[in-house]
């Protein structure tokens, strides 16, 4: 699939880059595809998760231990002490503990994934020409984002390398995201409205 090529200011450059159909064109509805995507999005979400939640039990509330009211005829539950649960200021039941989130999935499941997602944001994917930014400006960064009309959508800026200036004028527009093409994932290509890859970062993942 070939797409053209941008430059900054949104113009045309006539040339075009192919985009690997091995990548960009996959078949969204082969067999697992809805599933695969789902396991890579659900073990990158879990991942991000600390796990540290924790409500305490019964047996770790500070409080008396004496029996409020009488086991039999008052009528009510026969709720013990003060750190009953059914009392406010009391234990939680069957409450959060400490947990492990993380989840396994093979390579070959997340490469899948990966190609998954990008073939399904295809088509809001441009492509510019190499570039970077002679000091670190977020108006340097909404101008690019204007000539694509993009600047109220969420969008991913790929570069194949870590550029400071760049990164310094993308880091505080709360809608834009900037990452290496090695460092891409399902979720985070799934988890905008457009995809902006530079040259170079076109052929890294077309070795996807």
């Amino acid at each position: 699939m070939e797409v053209a090529v941008y430059n900054i200011k949104g113009e045309d450059t006539g040339r075009k880059v192919t985009l690997n159909d091995e990548v960009f064109g996959r078949d969204l509805t082969e067999g697992n595809a809805e599933h695969t995507l789902y396991l890579d999005v659900k073990q990158y979400l879990g991942n991000q998760r600390q796990g540290t939640h924790k409500s305490k039990e019964r047996s770790e509330i500070s409080g008396s231990t004496r029996k409020l009211i009488r086991q039999k005829g008052g009528g009510g539950a026969r709720r013990g002490d003060i750190n009953s649960p059914l009392l406010r200021g009391g234990a939680t039941v069957f409450g959060p503990r400490p947990r492990d989130y993380r989840s396994k999935l093979n390579k070959k499941q997340k490469a899948l994934a990966r190609r998954l997602a990008l073939t399904s944001k295809a088509p809001s994917i441009v492509v510019v020409e190499n570039f970077s930014f002679d000091a670190p400006r977020t108006k340097s960064y909404m101008e690019l984002a204007k000539n694509f009309k993009v600047a109220d959508k969420k969008v991913l800026l790929v570069m194949p390398e870590k550029d400071d200036n760049v990164l310094l004028s993308v880091r505080n527009v709360p809608n834009a995201l900037l990452q290496r093409a090695m460092d891409l994932n399902a979720y985070t290509v799934l988890n905008t409205d457009a995809i902006i890859l530079t040259e170079d970062s076109v052929e890294v993942l077309n070795q996807f």
